[in-house]
């Protein structure tokens, strides 16, 4: 972090008063469903944001990535609302403006998590510039405050109505465990998650067809669930059972239907993947991996070519599961994999892309890691 200091100093001729970071995530299962107060079981991974931030006189908000060190974007604290200038800066004035900073700051982020690879980049530099200023300025709040003011800075500020998995994990995460979250009350449990010991591996494959989920298709689906619910009056997808649904099919749409049927089915499939872990029973778990993608590829329909390719050679090559993660649209894909054939996977997956003339894939794999922290500098 030595060298974010510097670059502080450089940019804004003053020392940073803090040090934060906040990890990525990869989600185990549990797709689409956090904002229908559903169960979900994502992992912090290695890959972190880091934020190195101080106050400053001047009453204004400077923002800069160690990536785009030529760029200080500058903003008036008062004018710190939405609708406010910014393109991917809207992330951290949204925190800073759910979190009530009222005085003139500086923050120089230095990005690690894959953008577009549905690894929660945002959330990462969200909840890295959250805990910083949590810090920083004494304001005390819990994790789950913090996850729900950086969710609100993501809904209400940039634009996007994504649910409060993401925040969650990049903030409770825990290392060798999944995180299990009840995404109602924020309430969660660690599952220890050592696919190492079982000789396996987890892949994860970045199909590098890098997603933006702010063009209506996310908004579109969570829409979708919010009918159902106000159509059959209960509160989310969390109290629909699949007899009530088929009961009632005639009262609502087929796209309402097919989404409905997803978050139903996908709440249980969080609720077993969990009991398979804690047997220890890996192939029950591949097939819950295999059952999420198919149900997010043809009930959801948030998948596409790269990434059912990405699953479907995975497959073929013996993964026990494979699966998208994140948003869809692209992005990335997990496979559970015997650790001795990981490299037979991953060229299978690279001579499916080369038959396809896609983008050569990108892969990595990382073990469940720690959530966010910040850490308060000596003043200068």
């Amino acid at each position: 972090m030595a060298a974010l200091e510097q670059t502080f100093l450089e940019l804004f001729g003053h020392k940073a008063e803090v040090l934060a970071e906040a990890p990525g995530r990869v989600n185990l299962i549990g797709e689409h469903i956090d904002y229908s107060e559903g169960f979900v079981l994502p992992f912090a991974i290695a890959d972190r944001t880091y934020a190195a931030i101080a106050r400053n006189n001047d009453g204004l908000v400077r923002i800069a990535s160690q990536q785009r060190k030529s760029r200080i974007f500058t903003i008036d604290i008062n004018a710190v609302k939405p609708g406010s200038a910014g393109d991917w800066e809207k992330y951290v004035l949204g925190v800073i403006w759910t979190m009530g900073v009222s005085s003139g700051v500086d923050i120089l982020v230095d990005g690690h998590v894959p953008s577009g690879a549905g690894l929660s980049s945002s959330a990462a530099l969200e909840c890295s510039v959250a805990v910083g200023l949590n810090s920083l300025f004494g304001l005390n709040k819990t994790l789950e405050e913090l996850a729900r003011a950086t969710q609100k800075a993501e809904n209400d500020y940039v634009g996007m109505p994504c649910g409060i998995m993401d925040q969650s994990v990049s903030l409770m995460g825990r290392a060798g465990a999944a995180l299990l979250l009840d995404c109602r009350d924020l309430s969660t449990e660690s599952v220890p998650f050592d696919v190492a010991s079982a000789q396996l591996e987890l892949l994860i494959i970045d199909t590098q067809a890098h997603h933006a989920l702010v063009d209506g298709g996310y908004a579109e689906r969570r829409a979708s669930c919010e009918s159902v619910a106000a159509k059959f009056a209960i509160p989310s997808m969390r109290h629909l059972t699949m007899d009530l649904l088929d009961t009632r099919k005639s009262e609502i749409t087929e796209t309402e239907y097919i989404r409905a049927r997803h978050a139903v089915t996908e709440i249980q499939r969080v609720k077993d993947a969990v009991a398979a872990l804690r047997a220890n029973d890996f192939e029950t778990l591949g097939r819950l991996i295999n059952e999420s993608h198919f149900s997010l590829r043809d009930d959801y329909t948030v998948s596409c070519p790269e990434l059912d390719v990405a699953v479907d050679a995975s497959l073929a090559a013996g993964a026990l599961g494979s699966r998208m993660v994140g948003g869809g649209f692209g992005g990335s894909a997990i496979a559970l994999i015997n650790a001795e054939h990981i490299e037979k996977v991953k060229e299978a997956i690279k001579a499916a892309y080369a038959q396809r003339n896609f983008k050569a894939p990108r892969f990595f794999t990382s073990l469940p890691s720690e959530g966010a922290s910040a850490q308060l500098l000596q003043s200068n």
